[in-house]
């Protein structure tokens, strides 16, 4: 809390002095110090930081995982195992990788079933070329920051939603449990719940031929005993030398049966994920009190950003708010639905209503963080935006966007999609499903509910916002070597024969 109040002590003074036109930099005279006039621009940002409190760091107050420590290495070795999928050929870095930002890089995910297992982002497919995943992969970075909920859904959800927790003060629900009912197997926090999940999907992880129509511990209880090669998971690893690594990382001497359970890989792979904490970016280093961190565009993008509707701004910071830049609700934005749709029939996806039952929350999903957004392109819950461009014009006028969208078969122009045989006749109920949640968005903003002001924003504007937005990314998650400590290694991290060593289509090590 020091460094906060610190900070904010500097941009009072940043204020008095840029508003009383007098250089904050030093003393000036002969010994070569310059002083910083501020322009008003800086001025006009350093009173909305001031006045909104945002000099804080994302860290303030929480204690995460070094990646360095005994349980993140088990998670990572864990995270990059293909013996944690059904049919043994998906790992969770499969969605996931640190290098393409902390997710696939695609539109929807393809699971199980890729015809080149190692092969991510794009040329990665299955047999018919189609994603059967229905949403697109959010990023693990940052994970640790939520205190409200996982998934596009929210359907691992702390009930308290304590500041600072990440979901380990009060309880958790689950699919497992329901809606509003605490999982007393959630586990510590809302990452260790949200791992138990992906391993019950048979689009995901599981396949359907593995434990096929069993419980979702059924699932668990088989794989951590193939992990600990005991009863049914007996044998089923032709190496297998986890036993060490778990031993290794709980500092104990049980045997498999006792400490490869399910929940102890859960543990580990939410300490590996909690440690992927990436916050040092321009913006953050801008609020530290490195005025030279943003750029003039920047500088006039966080403006916007910050500026409400009827003052003529983006308004973004209603729903991007804190320093995770997400409010951690759900909300109606009609963004296109592509793909196979969540389960309600004619590849419609109604997204938060499924987890309530509240027809109320059709349509509504978690607002994303945006820190590292400029490395976690496809956009919007099923990845229909390629670029932050496309974002922006969407909040500008989201009807006008979405018809184009439709009218222009912007979904084949999309990298996972461009080759597809056939692909405009793909998901021929895709524009009526986005239409009617761009209606319920009409319905909210007409009845005031709605936190989505339409923007209007000229062209120079937009490039401004997107300015901002790429400064909210940290530089260490597009340099190999400074994320080489989330990878796994092929020998390091390897206790059977089983790691994946992702590449890219041209089989380039990623």
């Amino acid at each position: 809390m020091e460094i906060a109040a610190n900070n904010k002590s500097h941009w009072a003074a940043l204020m008095l002095c840029s508003s009383a036109l007098i250089g904050c930099g030093g003393g000036g005279g002969d010994d070569g110090s310059a002083q910083t006039m501020q322009t008003a621009e800086q001025t006009e940002l350093a009173g909305i930081i001031d006045s909104l409190g945002l000099a804080v760091s994302p860290l303030s107050g929480r204690t995460v995982p070094n990646i360095n420590d005994p349980l993140p290495q088990l998670g990572k070795k864990l995270f990059f195992s293909k013996s944690l999928s059904g049919d043994q050929d998906v790992a969770c870095a499969s969605c996931h990788h640190p290098m393409l930002g902390g997710a696939d890089g695609l539109s929807l995910p393809v699971g199980v079933n890729a015809i080149q297992p190692e092969v991510m982002g794009e040329g990665r497919v299955d047999a018919d070329n189609l994603p059967d995943v229905p949403r697109n992969s959010p990023t693990i970075f940052n994970v640790a920051l939520w205190d409200t909920s996982l998934f596009w859904d929210s359907r691992v959800e702390s009930l308290g939603k304590e500041a600072g927790q990440n979901g380990s003060v009060s309880g958790i629900s689950t699919p497992d449990s329901g809606f509003g009912v605490a999982d007393s197997n959630a586990g510590n926090n809302l990452v260790m719940a949200q791992a138990r999940f992906p391993v019950t999907s048979d689009e995901e992880m599981k396949d359907t031929t593995f434990e096929s129509g069993e419980t979702n511990d059924s699932i668990r209880d088989h794989l951590a005993a193939r992990i600990g090669d005991y009863g049914e998971g007996s044998g089923e690893l032709a190496t297998n030398e986890w036993l060490t690594a778990f031993q290794t990382a709980f500092n104990s001497s049980d045997g498999a049966a006792t400490l490869i359970t399910f929940d102890n890989i859960a543990l580990a792979l939410s300490e590996y994920q909690r440690s992927m904490v990436f916050v040092n970016s321009p913006w953050q280093n801008y609020l530290d009190g490195d005025t030279s961190a943003l750029s003039d565009d920047a500088i006039e993008g966080a403006i916007l950003f910050y500026t409400s509707t009827d003052d003529d701004g983006g308004g973004c910071v209603n729903c991007h708010s804190g320093s995770l830049f997400s409010d951690g609700q759900q909300h109606t934005i009609g963004f296109p639905q592509i793909g196979p749709g969540k389960g309600v029939g004619n590849d419609d996806d109604f997204g938060r209503e499924s987890i309530t039952g509240d027809s109320d929350d059709r349509y509504r999903y978690r607002t994303p963080s945006l820190l590292n957004i400029a490395v976690t392109a496809p956009y919007g819950h099923a990845g229909a935006y390629a670029d932050l461009n496309d974002v922006l014009r969407h909040y500008n006028n989201p009807r006008n966007t979405v018809d184009d969208f439709f009218d222009d078969d912007e979904l084949c122009d999309l990298p996972q999609f461009e080759n597809v045989s056939g692909c405009t006749s793909l998901y021929p109920d895709s524009r009526q499903n986005s239409f009617r949640a761009l209606n319920k968005l009409d319905d909210e903003q007409d009845d005031g509910t709605s936190l989505f002001g339409n923007i209007n924003i000229n062209g120079n504007e937009r490039n401004q916002l997107e300015a901002f937005l790429n400064a909210l990314t940290d530089p260490c998650v597009t340099d190999r070597d400074c994320m080489s400590s989330w990878i796994a290694d092929e020998v390091a991290d390897n206790p059977d024969d089983n790691v994946l060593i992702a590449t890219d289509q041209f089989g380039s090590p990623l």
